[in-house]
């Protein structure tokens, strides 16, 4: 990828543990292109959070972190805590999964959302809740003029996040970062939701990274996807591939637990992700995997191309 937005190279996330560190990201490397629309996917326990917590440089103070995140050239874990402050909500903006412990519970909506303009475009306090005004417009919300003066406990979940979302977009960040954005709605919310994030980047010309658990919402979304598995990217492609022909056998057991077709029954990956103090040797599928074999305990499989953009953490990448 020729000049991508960002570039996240060779990751590594530790924390203390009984004074040893105990590493929770393992060599996570991929980029997102300028106005890409990107998806990291994988179960709970998994890591995705943690990887994009690291790129707005969020992580707790126990935490170690190494490696590169490159954004427009610039090294995002070099930066000095006011360089942040300015990257922050400018230039790159997050979404969280759940937006009522993430909105100020004491604080109107109005003012949450003018305190962003207030920060980085030093609007007077009349421009900056015009501009709230028209933010809420945007992302859907009714009667914005009496929604700024309302607080969060007064909105419902949906609506809440239309206001988090509103606040991600409101410096027209370059990227924005959206953490399981629909984890806590209905079905018929998550779907709104889903499509309002993805009009509005086509319409700001944004770069997304949103992180699911969710592959069905890939399918109609995403221009490429990273499965991961505690702490790794397993396997990593064009989405399209990821579909068609997918070359590790976690991101075939996530495919095979999709609903289809009224009547089929799902097929559940077995047993459950393991703790990151109890990882197997070998490759750390193994404990779940259908296709494992001998030598998949003796080492850990390299991330390897198995075809145009196509890469994936399996000996037997090239035979499943």
């Amino acid at each position: 990828m020729h000049d991508p937005l960002l570039s996240v190279k060779d990751l590594n996330i530790s924390f203390d543990q009984d004074k040893r560190p105990l590493k929770i990201i393992d060599g996570v490397s991929f980029q997102i292109g300028r106005e890409d629309f990107s998806v990291v996917v994988g179960e709970s326990g998994s890591g995705k959070t943690l990887t994009a917590l690291s790129i707005m440089r969020l992580l707790p103070p126990y935490a170690g972190c190494s490696g590169k995140v490159l954004f427009n050239g610039e090294d995002i874990l070099s930066k000095k805590p006011e360089e942040l402050r300015q990257i922050r909500g400018r230039d790159i903006s997050m979404v969280f999964q759940e937006p009522m412990t993430s909105l100020n519970p004491v604080f109107t909506i109005g003012y949450q959302i003018a305190e962003v303009f207030l920060a980085h475009e030093k609007l007077s306090k009349k421009e900056a809740t015009e501009r709230s005004i028209e933010l809420l417009r945007s992302v859907r919300i009714p009667s914005p003029e009496l929604r700024i003066r309302e607080y969060p406990h007064q909105l419902s979940g949906g609506m809440r996040q239309r206001v988090m979302i509103a606040m991600a977009i409101a410096c027209k960040p370059s990227l924005v970062i959206a953490d399981e954005p629909t984890t806590a709605l209905d079905v018929t919310i998550q779907a709104q939701i889903l499509e309002l994030i993805g009009s509005l980047r086509e319409k700001e010309k944004m770069s997304l990274l949103l992180i699911t658990h969710d592959l069905g919402i890939v399918a109609e979304w995403a221009d490429s996807v990273e499965v991961m598995y505690t702490g790794r990217i397993v396997e990593k492609a064009r989405a399209g591939d990821i579909f068609l022909n997918p070359r590790h056998p976690y991101t075939i057991g996530l495919l095979e637990s999709l609903p289809k077709r009224k009547g089929q029954k799902l097929i559940p990956i077995p047993g459950q992700v393991p703790k990151f103090d109890e990882l197997p040797a070998g490759c750390k599928f193994t404990t779940r995997c259908r296709y494992v074999i001998n030598e998949c305990h003796l080492r850990e499989p390299d991330l390897i191309q198995v075809g145009e953009a196509h890469f994936s953490r399996c000996i037997r990448a090239m035979e499943i």
